[in-house]
């Protein structure tokens, strides 16, 4: 799909979703064009695969699930029904294959008490690996991919410092909203109406509540997930640097602040992967990803990383955390 100056400006703005009563018109008026317009380029752009969903990027340790990264090694012969079976896993929602003796990652996600752990080895067990380990994460510098698609420099504030959020007690009210707003979002004028209506609110008190779980973080972002292959970011290299205990806050903070970087973590390591600082670095092709990596290792004096491209996506959507 070719996209013209109108349609990469509403990507980036659709990526930080207007939470008002009539959002398309309010999309509408920064961008010159009628409400009937921005709903017909947003239902282009989802039937392309630029736009996958417009819903809200929940804060799962907020609401007490566990999360972790899987690393498993899966013979060539069997990759195809590995995925398959992988990607059935409802706590899965992010998966690759990687250019590495470790080719295939995915993230995985478990509802509060349950052993995250054990459910790694189930599924590992079912398909048959060679090997697995999980990298759960220590702390978390930057979480939130934003594709400047528009080239106009413009960007959101992902970057959250400090240790990984920890579970917070929410009100009846909260948890139904919360429960309400996990859908994709409507192609209507007034897509919240519905919402509100089921819960038995009005409307602007349901976007109140909405906007309220934003500023407690336990919604980090409400807007639209980008196929960032479809919309020109070509090459998505995970980085992964071997960095001394007392180096991990400076560089995890360095890393974070770079437009290029969406999530970095400090993450526990296993004996067969010693690597504890990530960086996922989005670029246009693979040399741009590499020359970001080596300019920030110099810098920083990290030593050589080592980068795992995607080679295929064979699973990415926004997990259901219902509370």
């Amino acid at each position: 799909m070719g996209l013209d100056t109108i349609d990469r400006k509403l990507v980036n703005l659709v990526q930080k979703f207007p939470l008002v009563r009539q959002p398309y018109i309010e999309l509408g008026e920064k961008l010159g064009i009628s409400e009937a317009e921005v709903l017909r380029r947003i239902a282009g752009l989802r039937s392309e695969g630029i736009v996958r969903q417009i819903s809200p990027v929940l804060d799962a340790a907020c609401l007490g699930y566990q999360t972790t990264l899987v690393a498993m090694r899966v013979a060539e012969d069997k990759l195809a029904e590995t995925e398959r079976i992988i990607s059935r896993h409802p706590g899965v929602s992010h998966g690759y294959e990687r250019d590495n003796y470790y080719n295939l990652w995915f993230t995985m996600a478990a509802s509060p008490g349950a052993d995250i752990y054990g459910e790694v080895q189930r599924l590992a067990s079912a398909v048959k690996c060679e090997a697995v380990f999980s990298l759960p994460a220590v702390k978390r510098f930057k979480i939130g991919a934003y594709f400047d698609v528009g080239g106009d420099g413009s960007t959101h504030d992902a970057v959250q410092p400090g240790s990984s959020s920890k579970d917070i007690a929410l009100p009846d009210l909260d948890k139904l909203v919360v429960n309400e707003l996990q859908q994709d979002l409507p192609l209507v004028s007034e897509p919240f109406n519905e919402m509100a209506v089921r819960l038995n609110m009005d409307v602007e008190g349901f976007l109140r509540c909405a906007r309220s779980l934003i500023e407690r973080g336990v919604i980090r972002r409400f807007g639209a997930a980008v196929n960032h292959r479809r919309a020109g970011f070509k090459a998505n290299a995970m980085t992964c640097w071997k960095v001394r205990a007392d180096q991990v806050d400076a560089a995890g903070k360095e890393l974070a602040a770079l437009r290029e970087v969406s999530h970095c973590y400090e993450r526990k390591t296993t004996p067969q992967w010693q690597y504890n600082l990530y960086a996922m670095i989005h670029g246009q092709n693979r040399e741009f990803c590499r020359e970001v990596a080596d300019r920030v290792s110099k810098r920083l004096g990290l030593g050589d990383p080592v980068q795992l491209f995607s080679t295929r996506e064979f699973k990415k959507t926004r997990n259901r955390y219902p509370v």
